[in-house]
């Protein structure tokens, strides 16, 4: 029976996605110590999530203004630790939950990606899934050795080879590669580990791969594209997909659109899961629920919408004023997340919306999207849109932690099982076995032909 995906949307540093998180004055501010994380783990495991999911970027927001003081003292996502190292804290401190983090293909090598997740699928116990990302702005290529990001299309064409060499490394072990043997002294089977032998037009990458077959055969591949480009990317490699659609209507044309793009170029859309992100506010009651949601409405700062704004689509939103269109020629030129620049056009019918446009639509430092409610009402939304469907399930972002995954585990859970929609226990052991996904066959992966396309 088809149920809902819940995935708990996690950061590595002093906030959630919104930077007023850490003024809630119920927020606790410990985000570098191992506690923090070991507590929310074991929130999302008590709620039978499917896994916690660490977002990730390679700088703080120091677009706007050319500085990053105002980041700092304002506390907009300023602290951002190693999402694998934090990771394994939650990893030792729960027995079911699946565990994702973010790396990027523009500024690693395969290789390194390939073993790095491998591994941590084996710490785990097969519960590892790697947030695959081609990075967004200028700030991350400065510090990792670039003066600027490469174009959009350039690096999901880079992203597209840098999958198929990690897939690669992945299969190069055969299920009866290792024996273990110490009678005989044969350790493994030397012909069932193989080369990968790659060389491509972006990378090259010899092997053998140094990490034997994980339990899940591969970690469970997370992505996001959201553009054009990005949600062909997204269909090929992608077995959770992230997306943000805020209308039911909306969700519902994209979830058939990624589906038919799967199936087009040959793969199994059940193999698939399509989870769209929320900010639900939970009470016990509507009024309770409402009560919570004004209260917080106080926190944000509009420097906290600019600044995320600037990182976002990698433009100074300091140099316009905030009811100032932009133009043409700027609004092609936007090269952060392209998707933000679509869905404002789109919402508000204006080819060239101005910078309030822009915060009004994109809501990405409040909470302005939010779903507010009790039980009753919560599970009314969740229930609509995977019953549709407009996706396969959630993922459940933070207003403040850890408060926004207890009250969503205390008061809405257990509506969604009451109602059959949610599982009342883990029936696997891998992240897998979660999400109805099959383990790949060793050596199953192939390159797309030509006339499938990238």
């Amino acid at each position: 029976m088809r149920q809902i995906v819940l995935v708990g949307f996690l950061q590595a540093q002093n906030c959630t996605t919104i930077p007023a998180a850490w003024r809630h004055p119920e927020a606790r501010l410990d985000f570098t110590s191992p506690d923090y994380y070991r507590h929310i783990g074991r929130t999302l495991e008590r709620g039978r999530f499917d896994l916690g999911f660490f977002d990730d970027r390679l700088a703080m927001p120091d677009m706007y203004s050319g500085d990053h003081v105002h980041t700092v003292e304002n506390g907009i996502r300023c602290v951002k630790m190693d999402p694998t190292a934090v990771l394994m804290t939650l990893g030792m401190a729960t027995q079911r939950l699946g565990l994702g983090a973010t790396y990027s293909t523009t500024y690693y090598q395969p290789f390194h990606v390939a073993r790095l997740f491998a591994t941590i699928d084996h710490m785990t116990e097969g519960r590892a899934a790697w947030n695959v990302v081609t990075s967004v702005n200028d700030n991350e290529a400065r510090n990792m050795g670039l003066e600027s990001v490469i174009a959009h299309d350039e690096r999901y064409d880079r992203a597209d080879e840098f999958m198929e060499v990690v897939h690669g490394h992945w299969d190069t072990w055969d299920d009866d590669a290792l024996v273990l043997d110490r009678d005989s002294g044969l350790f493994a089977h030397g012909d069932r580990v193989h080369r990968l032998d790659h060389e491509g037009e972006q990378f090259r990458s010899r092997g053998p791969f140094t990490v034997p077959r994980t339990p899940q055969g591969h970690p469970v591949v997370i992505q996001a594209g959201q553009s054009g480009r990005g949600q062909r990317f997204a269909a090929r490699w992608g077995e959770l997909l992230f997306v943000a659609n805020a209308r039911l209507e909306e969700g519902k044309a994209a979830y058939a659109k990624v589906r038919a793009e799967a199936a087009r170029i040959g793969r199994d859309p059940d193999q698939i899961r399509i989870t769209n992100l929320v900010f639900p506010v939970a009470g016990r009651t509507l009024s309770e629920a409402e009560d919570k949601k004004a209260a917080y409405d106080e926190l944000p700062k509009d420097i906290d919408e600019l600044s995320l704004l600037s990182e976002g689509l990698n433009f100074d939103f300091s140099t316009k004023g905030l009811d100032e269109p932009f133009t043409d020629d700027e609004l092609e030129g936007l090269s952060g997340i392209q998707a933000i620049r679509d869905r404002v056009i789109q919402h508000t019918g204006n080819p060239q919306p101005t910078v309030r446009d822009f915060m009004r639509i994109t809501s990405r430092a409040s909470l302005n999207h939010a779903i507010v409610g009790g039980p009753t009402e919560l599970a009314d939304h969740f229930e609509a849109w995977f019953t549709e469907p407009a996706c396969d399930g959630f993922v459940i972002g933070g207003s403040y932690m850890p408060g926004t995954f207890e009250d969503f585990v205390d008061v809405v859970v257990p509506e969604l099982q009451r109602r059959g929609l949610f599982r009342t226990a883990y029936s696997g052991t891998t992240l897998r076995d979660h999400l109805g996904l099959a383990v790949p066959a060793a050596g199953a992966w192939k390159p797309l032909t030509d006339e499938q396309g990238h």
